[in-house]
């Protein structure tokens, strides 16, 4: 008899536990989606010096955040907006190289996302401007039939701290994302 009545309480408590992991996206999550792009290891740039082919070229961002350029050597990308990389090659190019260089930064590829969980090809996935969860999961070979399809976790660096938030699946993405796809409770 006393079983009997322990088991509602008992039954509460685990689904309870259960859903202590839920952690809704800080607002910073979402903040971070109308801030300027900044670079980080992996982008790819098209850097573009006016007259001098054998200095345009694309660089990618390497693991120490730095693009390795000729003449100047390297030039800081992480963190940076492009336009503010483009303004720093400059002005190492200025400093007895050219007399006036004309440089254009432009982001050729960016860093990916990675898509895991209850999805049908989990991995690394190209990220292309406006992604969202939704086209994310598709390029990862859609949902698994026991996958959570209302809302998944995404984890993303924000100013160099880390975030998990849980958002719906038609909320964008940004380079480096990683998206985590849940199974489903029933």
């Amino acid at each position: 008899m006393k079983t009997a009545k322990l088991l509602p309480v008992l039954a509460a408590f685990v689904l309870a536990a259960g859903c202590s992991g839920y952690r809704p996206a800080p607002a910073a999550f979402h903040e971070a989606l109308y801030q300027p792009y900044v670079l980080d290891a992996g982008d790819s740039l098209r850097v573009t010096v006016f007259d001098q082919d054998n200095l345009t070229n694309t660089y990618s961002v390497d693991q120490a955040g730095y693009i390795a350029f000729p003449l100047i050597g390297s030039v800081p990308a992480r963190g940076k907006t492009s336009k503010q990389v483009e303004q720093s090659i400059a002005g190492m190019l200025r400093q007895g190289y050219l007399r006036d260089p004309d440089v254009t930064v432009e982001i050729d590829r960016y860093r990916p996302v990675f898509v895991m969980g209850e999805v049908g090809a989990p991995g690394q996935y190209s990220y292309v401007p406006g992604m969202t969860v939704q086209k994310a999961v598709a390029a990862a070979g859609g949902f698994s039939p026991r996958a959570n399809q209302n809302n998944v976790d995404i984890t993303r660096d924000i100013n160099g701290k880390v975030m998990t938030g849980r958002v719906v699946t038609s909320d964008p993405l940004l380079p480096g994302d990683t998206v985590y796809v849940r199974e489903r409770l029933f």
